[in-house]
């Protein structure tokens, strides 16, 4: 009789367990994705797509080259004037500094005695001329009279313009102006320093940044990797959510001997000049591999009880949760090795909804 009672007992169980399952089931195959749900979701088709790879390098925001200039003192001095500051943005012809100096000061000697031999030639010319005129000399002497006439101009036109190309004033005063239009981003003068004639090196640095470059150091290991023309993406420390794109635009195919890396260019936009000469920079690279593996948005991938997932629509009453394997994520790109096949459609917005709608 005990026995008698204990097998109804669990067949009892049994049957109310199937029936359970048996709801769930009817409940999970019932779904039925609503008008308004069906309007804010998103889908995407599974396709074949050559397989990306991604490298990431350190590297630093340089000026680019093609529009940096340096500034060279042309004369030594007592500088007795500075104008601008580093992070300045001049203008082509802005004052930058002054230097009083004696090769100025020769220089203006130089100027005033040209003026006075242009005069004095000048008025020796005209009376030469008057006398020939009164046939008083020689046809030769007013030819000789103007050729003196015409060098002392010549002289006089290239001490002006040596004036001009050096921007030099009276009182001894070299005047450093500014080459081009652009941002000062390196300033090695200040005021009461005093330049030696013999100076080799530049006193201020000017470029232009609305275009810059990002410098990145190329491992040995991945240089076989690495073409001109290759997608980049480029954060900073200051801008961390903010992605600078553009390609490689060329590689140095020298090893630096300091950093046992090859230096390759990214040239980037600069709106807003947000981004600064000597930033730190991490660049990422991505170039295509040989083969071609099935791709699907990223963002449609569900991740739960360390597994992936995504959701295959037929329609709003047949929807599949599927898992699948993920060979490699680029960008917002995922590489699929199992469970989908190419034209597959799968959601991509309100997924997450549908996944726990269905197994939960």
């Amino acid at each position: 009789m005990k026995n008698i009672l204990v097998s109804s007992l669990l067949s009892l169980l049994i049957i109310n367990g199937c029936k359970s399952d048996i709801e769930n089931k009817q409940i999970k195959e019932g779904f039925v994705m609503s008008n308004k749900m069906l309007s804010t979701s998103s889908f995407a088709e599974v396709s074949i797509k050559q397989l990306k790879n991604e490298l990431n390098f350190f590297g630093k925001i340089t000026a680019d080259n093609k529009k940096l200039i340096e500034v060279f003192p042309v004369v030594g001095g007592n500088v007795t004037k500075v104008y601008v500051e580093l992070g300045d943005y001049v203008k082509k012809g802005q004052l930058l500094a002054s230097i009083r100096s004696t090769e100025v000061a020769g220089y203006e000697k130089d100027l005033e005695d040209a003026k006075n031999d242009v005069i004095v030639k000048k008025n020796n010319y005209k009376v030469i001329q008057e006398l020939f005129e009164g046939k008083l000399n020689a046809e030769r002497d007013v030819v000789e009279a103007k050729s003196e006439y015409e060098k002392a101009l010549s002289q006089l036109n290239r001490v002006q313009e040596t004036y001009q190309i050096y921007n030099m004033n009276k009182g001894a005063i070299y005047e450093v102006r500014a080459p081009m239009n652009g941002f000062i981003i390196e300033k090695k003068i200040n005021q009461d320093m005093l330049l030696r004639n013999d100076r080799t090196d530049n006193i201020f640095d000017i470029a232009e940044i609305n275009e810059v470059w990002a410098v990145a150091n190329i491992n040995e290991s991945d240089i076989n990797n690495i073409k001109v023309g290759v997608d980049a993406e480029v954060t900073t420390l200051s801008y961390p959510n903010k992605i600078f794109t553009g390609k490689l635009d060329k590689i140095f195919n020298i090893i630096d001997p300091e950093t046992k890396a090859m230096k390759a260019i990214i040239k980037l936009n600069n709106p807003g000049f947000i981004l600064k000469p000597e930033m730190s920079a991490t660049i990422k690279l991505s170039y295509n591999e040989s083969k071609q593996m099935i791709a699907i948005p990223s963002n449609a991938i569900i991740f739960d009880k360390s597994k992936n997932y995504v959701m295959v629509f037929k329609d709003r009453t047949n929807i599949e949760t599927r898992q699948v394997e993920v060979f490699r994520q680029v960008g917002g790109i995922a590489y699929i090795t199992n469970g989908l096949k190419n034209g597959e459609k799968i959601m991509t917005n309100n997924q997450l909804l549908v996944y726990d709608a269905l197994n939960d």
